[in-house]
């Protein structure tokens, strides 16, 4: 919020410069982003006049000016350009050696097409006032002193203060708001705007309310005002709105920005005829009500807004007018020709604004108070400052003022909360009183709170002064321990003051972060990571050393299927939804940059998937990943050609993972997922628990995404491998004594059924080699002629190795035969050596 430092000077008595106040906001916690010193804008311009003008002699477009600024030495020459000036003109003229930094230039003594130029006259634009001038400015005012300062009659005599407020101070979105937080950080005496009582000439039965929403509309208070004369806004006004960012646009509308401004409280002016016209009828009823399906209402931004069931409106004998606290509707909006309004004060539930805001992807400086919540006790005084600055300034009568209140009592937004001196140095701790320490005394809580607008009402009366243990001097301290009070909570205050600790924080942040003493704790200990933060990054780190990259997806996706857990109130409908998988976003990235023209993308994330069960919601943690395309790097001894990874090279970059984690994964075929190829496609097994799949994306999906052939993904259970991975000889890693021994290897050959997976022979093979059995691995499978039909052979290399001496012929040869017959027996192989 820009902060006018003129305004807020006439609200509160402030002495401090503009880095001093900017300094002290900050540190009680309203951030000032930027400090705009608008009296550096126009520094060395003065006013001068142009006695005299002529033709440029060598250009078309520019004039030569004789322009007196009070210099005894004479009248400056001065080359202009702008179309607009004239003999007789009192003009801001820039002289030698004048800085403009709004646009960046130092004003220097130059030729200009051959004839010297002494100086600049100057447009609203180089003074920083306008973003475009079509000419240079003129003062409507005559007999100006010649080189006086040019500021104050442009108003570039103020400091604005750009504020950031949190999100829990709507208080703070308004200067008075602003004024009020000022006199408490600085004891300054607060003045604010004394506000007329407004007189009805007659009570008309013209208007009524109809409030169908009344837990979204509390209050609503409308008022006629007939009679008035729409005009361009008085320069203070205007000059006002800008300093605050606002661009003014009649007297009407700009009267209710202000209050907006100064108050913090959303005003709208309908034009009432216009209101006639949409109801129909002569005799109108306002109303508030959400609105119903296929309805539309054209808004001041002159987009056709489509209305959704959470769309709050305001309504002219139920014809929508308006986005109730967002945004007015286009065709009752205040006009040159109006001459009647009505003036709309109304209360707006937050949630209520903040779902019909979100509902139209709009945001307002209304809606943006709304949403916050605004003060219910001071909507009163907003409206007849309203109406009063309306009646100055475009004339006319007050004719008719209907409320429809439905707030609680007032004093159901009083809170009262207990608060104890004993809790407040518990929390704040000691505080730094020079050469010695001390504690918060009773004296500046209530200091504190009372300039903050409460009131205190003490509980317990001190008992007998003690000595302070922690003060170097005979300090007195009241005992803290029974020191109570019940303090009283401004209605301005009620929303982010609701317990004892929220006045504990107003204490350390009027008394002073600084002042508290910064001791660390005696006794500090080592943050560590837990266990499964350890295997996690064990995991990345493994998944990294096989080439892969890892990529991070948002959370939120688009909502495709039932099983998706979708958000009751999303901020975009294409984040408005939980996803269910990780394969989803990998093969969209992996589209994206084909698309872009990169290489294929070999990657995997590790993130959380949600899902509905019948039980209720369900998350948990996975690992997927995507692999395809031609990994290397240098292509020339292929003659540039592609060689896309086969299934089998995907497969084996999973198994190097594994085999770095020491697991043991075997793979079945499955046929689940629909995305990949039916006859491509294993699911992932360790120790009897599904861990997840592996298979290659189905021609149709590649065919829908236009990706190359040679496609693989996997997805893991990350609990399940966790869960394996934690056991102590996996996590600690057992030495195992090799043999000094030479080994004995033996081939074996067999027709074995196409159903017969290489995982399920090996199992068997190892279990029946017993110990002197090293390893088992399968060297080359064979399917087509010489093979029986439903069968494919295998040739499988065994190697034996005893760890205490060296096998014998005999040895190798009974443990093979067992091996051969153990095959036979269970699954009924042809041997074929």
């Amino acid at each position: 919020m820009r902060i006018s430092l003129n305004w807020l000077r006439e609200l509160v008595e402030v002495n401090l410069t503009p880095e001093e106040l900017a300094e002290t906001l900050t540190v009680a916690g309203f951030e000032v982003e930027d400090i705009e010193d608008r009296r550096l804008f126009a520094e060395g311009v003065v006013v001068g006049k142009v006695l005299d003008l002529e033709p440029h002699p060598n250009a078309d477009r520019l004039r030569v000016c004789q322009v007196d600024v009070g210099d005894v030495s004479g009248s400056l020459n001065i080359v202009c350009g702008a179309a607009n000036v004239q003999k007789g003109a009192f003009v801001p003229v820039a002289t030698v050696g004048t800085y403009l930094p709004c646009i960046d230039v130092k004003i220097r003594a130059s030729k200009l097409r051959g004839v010297r130029s002494e100086g600049m006259i100057c447009s609203l634009k180089e003074l920083g006032l306008e973003k475009e001038s079509a000419g240079i400015y003129i003062f409507e005012e005559e007999n100006l002193q010649l080189g006086s300062d040019v500021r104050p009659l442009l108003g570039l005599t103020d400091v604005i203060l750009d504020l950031t407020a949190t999100a829990n101070r709507a208080d703070a979105l308004s200067l008075v708001g602003i004024a009020r937080e000022v006199a408490a950080l600085t004891g300054a005496s607060l003045q604010l705007p004394k506000i007329p009582e407004t007189s009805i000439a007659s009570d008309s039965n013209g208007l009524s309310l109809k409030i169908a929403e009344s837990q979204a509309c509390p209050a609503y208070i409308g008022t006629v005002i007939e009679g008035l004369k729409i005009a361009p806004s008085p320069e203070w006004l205007q000059r006002r709105l800008q300093d605050a960012g606002v661009r003014p646009i009649n007297n009407v509308v700009d009267v209710t920005n202000y209050v907006l401004l100064e108050w913090g409280q959303p005003l709208h002016a309908f034009d009432r005829e216009c209101l006639q016209t949409v109801a129909g009828v002569e005799s109108l009823t306002i109303g508030v009500r959400c609105a119903k399906g296929g309805e539309s209402l054209p808004t001041l931004d002159s987009q056709t807004r489509k209305l959704q069931p959470q769309t709050l409106l305001i309504t002219a004998n139920d014809q929508p007018v308006a986005l109730a606290g967002v945004m007015g509707g286009e065709a009752t909006e205040v006009q040159d020709s109006t001459q009647n309004i009505v003036l709309e004060a109304a209360i707006f539930e937050p949630v209520a604004i903040r779902r019909s805001a979100r509902s139209q992807g709009l945001r307002t400086e209304a809606s943006a108070r709304y949403e916050r919540g605004v003060n219910q006790v001071e909507l009163d005084i907003a409206c007849q400052r309203a109406i009063a600055l309306i009646t100055e300034l475009a004339g006319g009568t007050v004719t008719t003022q209907k409320i429809a209140d439905h707030r609680p009592e007032p004093n159901s937004s009083v809170r009262s909360i207990e608060l104890r001196l004993e809790r407040v140095n518990q929390v704040l701790g000691p505080v730094d009183l020079g050469e010695e320490t001390g504690e918060i005394l009773p004296e500046d809580v209530e200091k504190i709170l009372s300039a903050l607008g409460c009131q205190l009402t003490p509980l317990a009366s001190p008992p007998v002064a003690a000595a302070s243990p922690t003060t170097k001097q005979e300090n007195v301290l009241v005992n803290s321990d029974s020191v109570q009070w019940m303090v009283t909570v401004p209605p301005y205050r009620y929303r982010d003051l609701e317990r004892e600790i929220d006045l504990i924080e107003e204490i350390a942040r009027l008394y002073g972060y600084d002042k508290f003493c910064d001791d660390l704790p005696d006794k500090t200990e080592l943050g560590s990571l837990s266990l499964e933060q350890i295997l996690t990054r064990q995991l990345r780190e493994a998944f990294r050393s096989a080439g892969l990259t890892e990529l991070v997806h948002y959370s939120l996706v688009k909502p495709e299927s039932e099983k998706q857990i979708c958000l009751a109130n999303p901020l975009f409908t294409e984040y408005s939804a939980l996803r269910a998988d990780l394969l989803s976003g990998l093969i969209d990235a992996f589209q994206y940059n084909i698309e872009q023209g990169n290489n294929a993308l070999n990657g995997f994330e590790i993130g959380r998937v949600f899902w509905r069960e019948e039980e209720g919601l369900a998350e948990a943690d996975a690992i997927a990943g995507i692999l395809g395309g031609d990994p290397t790097q240098g292509r020339w001894f292929r003659g540039g050609k592609e060689s896309p990874m086969s299934w089998y090279e995907a497969k084996g970059v999973l198994e190097s993972v594994f085999q770095r984690l020491n697991l043991n994964v075997e793979y079945q075929p499955d046929r689940s997922d629909p995305r990949l190829h039916p006859g491509r496609t294993a699911s992932l097994w360790l120790q009897g628990e599904r861990l997840g799949q592996f298979g290659q994306l189905h021609p149709q999906l590649r065919s829908q995404r236009d990706l190359p052939e040679a496609v693989y993904v996997f997805e893991i259970d990350l609990e399940v491998l966790l869960d394996a991975w934690e056991r102590d000889e996996r996590l600690t890693p057992r030495f195992s004594q090799y043999s000094t021994f030479p080994a004995a290897d033996r081939d074996l050959a067999f027709f074995a059924p196409v159903n017969l997976s290489v995982a399920e022979v090996e199992r068997a093979t190892r279990k029946v080699g017993s110990q002197l059995l090293e390893s088992v691995s399968l060297f080359d499978e064979y399917q087509g002629e010489s093979v029986p039909e439903g069968q494919r052979s295998l040739a499988f290399r065994l190697i034996y190795r005893a760890s205490d001496r060296t096998l014998t012929d005999k040895e190798v040869e009974q443990a093979h035969q067992k091996v051969r017959e153990a095959l036979v027996e269970k699954f009924g192989v042809s041997l074929r050596s």
